[in-house]
């Protein structure tokens, strides 16, 4: 639904413009360009692949990762907090927008300057026959001013801008609450798919050392004349066929303990030795509460960011159209001069001047209607960002929830897999050994065995990932305190001092 913004941004006519000043300086400043209104969207009323819900409590998603129950992961969260790169750029973007909002104030309130100078002065006048000069003696000659000016702001132009720098700032922070959410699922989603890996290698490794226990028995039946030379290499090839799985996913497993240590602001080898000790794939506790999908509107930070930032640019549009409209600044001055600088304010000259100025556009070619045409279209833009930030959310936690709810069911059917077929490899070998079955069916049942325990693993992963997809797409990051008032860097020996021109030179 396409947000209901008044348009009022018509260029007043310069014959009027006498009328229009004295009573907008009786009844006051005016804005002009359009008042900004939320959008209103048509969303569903529940989620499709959830049960049926209330609206979800502030509570809700706090600290959602405990649900996966793993201390190492909740300490790497929060030390990724505190030392991420990309957190402390969003901290820095808070104080640049701060600082913005500031000049934006500034400029609603009277401005003054001091203007004092000490010159050296001689004059030569001709003679009344003027053929030669009458010279007088060089003198001093010290002045100090005082200027001052305010801006009347009438038709709302600072206000504007002040308006739109302040949504900027609230932007900035939604920005700051976006990339925490990030932060925080990257962390979990690379901790559980290293702890995968982890479990998977140990896996392959116990698999292949069974394999080469059967390749041990088969050389033995073999050399004993009850096995053929082709069972023997069949059970080496399987079991070298194992151990090569090996490489590949320490090789991921590696790269998943890097990339973690790079989310906490460390070098990449800093977590390797800490990783190091298997431990259980994480297992989430659920379910989460989805609440009903307006939810998304307040708890996902990018869909907050996104109104804001049309809060923002619809402001705009206000600075833009008040420049169609004449600009009147009251100005003053005093400003004294005297031979010495004790006689200044008493023994001296002294002048004053006060008064109001008052700019009007009169031609431009265009320019100032053409920068209102960009402003309304960098609105309409940010507003169909919104709307697609929107439907990006729903279609996040929709999917989120299904691949969830399937991959549980998934990993309940490989579980069942996994069980039989390690039962079907005890007995086969068994049999095996009293030859009471063929060197066939053992090696199929542990080929079978560790496909469907390894694909167990994998989806044990999966439930992880979703659960910390589904958590992300609901809009749960960061809750905790963060500070962003500290700078990165801390500037010293910036008063005035010496240059050493030697440093600046690229030559040397």
């Amino acid at each position: 639904m396409t947000p209901r913004l008044s348009r009022r941004h018509a260029r007043p006519a310069v014959p009027a413009l006498s009328c229009a000043l004295l009573a907008l300086s009786l009844a006051g400043c005016a804005v002009v360009g359009p008042d900004y209104q939320a959008p209103t969207l048509g969303l569903p009323t529940q989620w499709m692949n959830a049960p049926k819900q209330s609206p979800a409590a502030p509570h809700d998603l706090t600290r959602w990762w405990a649900g996966l129950r793993d201390r190492t992961l909740d300490a790497l969260i929060e030390e990724a907090v505190a030392g991420n790169l990309d957190v402390a750029a969003a901290k820095a973007r808070i104080r640049e927008a701060r600082a913005a909002r500031k000049q934006a104030i500034a400029a609603l309130f009277p401005t003054a300057e001091s203007t004092d100078s000490l010159t050296r002065n001689k004059t030569a006048n001709s003679a009344p026959s003027e053929t030669l000069p009458v010279r007088y003696s060089p003198y001093t000659l010290y002045q100090a001013g005082f200027d001052a000016s305010f801006e009347l702001d009438l038709f709302g132009g600072n206000k504007r801008s002040l308006e739109a720098s302040t949504r900027g700032l609230e932007a900035s922070f939604d920005d700051l609450d976006s990339t925490l959410l990030t932060l925080v699922g990257d962390v979990a989603t690379y901790y559980a798919e290293a702890r995968g890996y982890q479990a998977r290698i140990a896996l392959a490794k116990r698999t292949a050392a069974s394999m080469r226990s059967t390749a041990a028995l088969t050389q033995s039946k073999f050399d004993a004349g009850s096995a053929s030379a082709v069972d023997v290499a069949k059970a080496t090839a399987q079991a070298a066929s194992t151990e090569a799985n090996i490489p590949s996913l320490t090789t991921a497993y590696v790269e998943a303990v890097h990339r973690l240590a790079l989310l906490l602001g460390r070098d990449p080898t800093a977590l390797d030795a800490r990783l190091k000790r298997e431990v259980p794939i994480p297992t989430p506790r659920l379910p989460l509460r989805a609440g009903i999908p307006a939810d998304v509107l307040s708890r996902r930070p990018d869909v907050r960011k996104a109104e804001r930032q049309l809060a923002q640019f619809t402001a705009k549009i206000g600075v833009a159209t008040a420049a169609l409209y004449p600009d009147v600044s009251l100005t003053g001055n005093i400003s004294t001069s005297a031979q010495k600088a004790g006689d200044l304010g008493k023994s001296s000259t002294i002048g004053w001047s006060y008064g109001p100025s008052v700019t009007v556009p009169i031609f431009n070619a265009g320019n100032l209607l053409a920068a209102v045409e960009v402003a309304e279209a960098q609105r309409d833009e940010y507003y169909l960002s919104f709307r697609s930030t929107v439907l990006t959310a729903l279609e996040d936690v929709e999917n989120a929830l299904v691949a969830l709810s399937e991959e549980r069911k998934r990993a309940a059917k490989l579980g069942e897999s996994a069980r039989n077929y390690g039962e079907a490899t005890r007995l086969s070998r068994a049999l095996y050994q009293t030859g009471s079955s063929s060197f066939l069916d053992v090696l199929d049942a542990e080929r079978s065995a560790y496909s469907a325990e390894d694909s167990l693993l994998q989806s044990r992963v999966a439930i992880a990932t979703d659960y910390v997809a589904l958590a992300k797409a609901l809009g749960g990051g960061w809750s905790g305190p963060v500070d962003v008032s500290k700078p990165e860097i801390v500037d010293v020996g910036t008063l005035p001092h010496p240059v050493d021109f030697r440093v600046m030179d690229p030559v040397r």
